[in-house]
């Protein structure tokens, strides 16, 4: 009988063979988006981000698991004692350094590993992670590595549809195919459930955005178009694109919208250790 964990590697190995078959992406592929997941910390929080602030006490270290370019991660240290964003990405710890520096955030730092952060020893009172379980083969581990890094709770952020996944439309229109699945929620929580947790489930209010997702002209929304659909390396693909233009796209004041991103709610998994 498969177990979740094991059914949960498979999804993960499907996407990744996937992907390396119809095309390899760019060395750093985190890192060549970065910008466009950079937001100023000191704004008005959004709804989901402040259900995560309030799980946060003055008090607290702070570990940020693949905390990218501090969307949540910089709000939160503006709430903490301390904040460790550990991110493999060089692009996206440029972008964090940037922001943190940009908005006078002096207690936030980055550690250039992989999670689990092995050797290192880092501890924090709240683990949090945001869009990177989608991405994780070897899910027991890491979970288990989550676990012992923190002292008082854990926070897993996943979206109902993940957002590799948003632009499934458009990957089979590019290659013909269906694009492979990433586990969601639906193949964490039996995961969780195997390894004797029961964690508090909420879904959020906030629709998904996506920062930097309006290209202003068309030209830039074909190639927007070609990186989300991982079609850099297909003849063509511009020329589809175009063909399908309208339907792909509803232009607006502020550039082009996609029409391809499905509804979809944030969830916010969470247990407290110890």
């Amino acid at each position: 009988m498969t177990s979740a964990a094991e059914h949960y590697a498979s999804l993960v190995d499907a996407y990744n063979a996937q992907l390396a078959r119809v095309g390899p992406g760019a060395p750093d592929r985190w890192g060549a988006m970065a910008a466009g997941f950079r937001l100023n910390p000191r704004r008005e929080l959004e709804a989901n981000t402040a259900a995560v602030a309030a799980l946060i006490e003055p008090g607290d270290v702070v570990i940020d698991v693949g905390g990218g370019a501090g969307r949540i991660s910089l709000p939160v240290a503006l709430r903490c004692r301390e904040l460790i964003n550990v991110e493999p990405s060089a692009g996206m710890r440029e972008q964090f350094d940037a922001s943190a520096a940009e908005a006078g955030i002096t207690n936030a730092r980055c550690v250039a590993e992989p999670w689990p952060a092995a050797g290192l020893g880092l501890q924090a009172d709240v683990v949090m992670l945001a869009n990177v379980t989608y991405f994780v083969p070897d899910i027991v581990p890491f979970v288990q590595a989550l676990r012992a890094a923190a002292r008082r709770r854990v926070i897993i952020g996943v979206w109902s549809i993940p957002p590799p996944n948003h632009a499934a439309s458009l990957f089979e229109l590019l290659h013909g195919e269906p694009q492979a699945r990433v586990p969601s929620y639906r193949e964490l929580l039996p995961v969780l459930w195997e390894l004797g947790l029961l964690p508090d489930v909420t879904v959020l209010p906030d629709p998904f955005r996506r920062a930097g997702e309006r290209p202003p002209t068309r030209e830039a929304a074909i190639e927007f178009a070609i990186t989300r659909g991982s079609a850099e390396g297909v003849s063509g693909a511009a020329g589809v694109v175009a063909a399908h233009f309208d339907e792909l796209y509803a232009g607006g004041p502020d550039g082009f919208v996609p029409k391809w991103t499905p509804p979809t709610r944030e969830m916010l998994i969470t247990w407290t250790e110890r």
